[in-house]
């Protein structure tokens, strides 16, 4: 502490303030206000588009573009939900597997950093892309045809890399001193990271999983080349994984490409706001997940 000219005391951490200080702060605040503005005006266009336009007819019937009464999106909304649950199915447990043998059991040498620079490269690759892929390796090569398993193997490809480095950096970030105490206790190896590692980055791996769902609910390129763009209502649970199928997503690019009338942008606005409403409600539900094993 030091004495001032008045007798007074000075702080060493007082606050002082500068003109580039509050500049920098200005443009803080009115960034973060433009990118709320912009989100919430987003959101805000497409519902007030959108939902005035939802019924239960809209929400419980299939789509014909050739009747112009039957416009509703339920075989695409159980398509969606048939290409998120089994790609989260199939890409969970390797992603995370993979991350933990990564990070707790191979040696740190060119090798690892080598997988890590070809996941990191992996995640920038465009979505399209892996469309092809897929549809080489899977619809043609393999005999799938346009269908929602080769939808799903492709969608497992393109979230892959993400599930991957996002849970290996949760892992990195669990404290060593908690793995050396466990270890120092007698506790073995997959003991550690089960009983340790694993619940102490689930938070991180919940978010992860979030990412990877947001991006099968959003993506639209790679299914085009995969999983087709049939309307068809599902005949049977486990014989509609091999037949073609649209999601949300497809229907919204399909109808307001080939919109002729007002109506057909209706239906457009209408299938947004159903996929928005379809998005929070899934990330809501990860978010419930994520506490419940939080606190277990």
């Amino acid at each position: 502490m030091a004495k001032s000219e008045t007798g007074g005391t000075l702080s060493l951490y007082r606050k002082t303030r500068r003109p580039g200080d509050k500049a920098l702060a200005f443009c803080i605040y009115l960034a973060a206000a433009l990118t709320v503005c912009i989100l919430v005006g987003i959101i805000g266009y497409i519902l007030v588009k959108g939902v005035p336009h939802i019924s239960w007819s809209f929400l419980s019937t299939s789509f014909s573009a050739l009747d112009e009464g039957r416009n509703g999106i339920l075989p695409m909304i159980i398509n969606t939900l048939y290409i998120v649950v089994i790609t989260l199915l199939i890409v969970t447990p390797i992603g995370i597997a993979s991350a933990i043998y990564l990070t707790q059991y191979a040696r740190q040498g060119k090798l690892v950093k080598t997988i890590r620079f070809t996941t990191e490269v992996l995640s920038g690759v465009p979505s399209i892309v892996f469309g092809l892929f897929g549809y080489t390796v899977f619809c043609v090569m393999m005999g799938m045809g346009y269908s929602i398993l080769a939808g799903c193997l492709t969608m497992t490809i393109c979230i892959l890399p993400t599930i991957v480095r996002t849970t290996e950096e949760s892992l990195l970030a669990v404290p060593e001193s908690y793995k050396e105490g466990a270890l120092a206790l007698g506790a073995g190896k997959t003991r550690v990271v089960l009983g340790m590692v694993l619940p102490c980055a689930m938070p991180g791996i919940l978010t992860a999983v979030i990412l990877g769902m947001g991006r099968i609910v959003g993506e639209s390129a790679a299914l085009l080349f995969t999983s087709g763009i049939a309307t068809n209502m599902p005949d049977g649970v486990l014989s509609h994984v091999m037949s073609s199928g649209r999601t949300l997503t497809l229907h919204l690019y399909q109808t307001a490409t080939e919109a002729t009338d007002p109506a057909a942008f209706q239906i457009a606005y209408a299938t947004a706001a159903v996929l928005l409403i379809l998005v929070f409600i899934l990330n809501r539900l990860a978010g419930l997940l994520s506490r419940v094993l939080r606190k277990g």
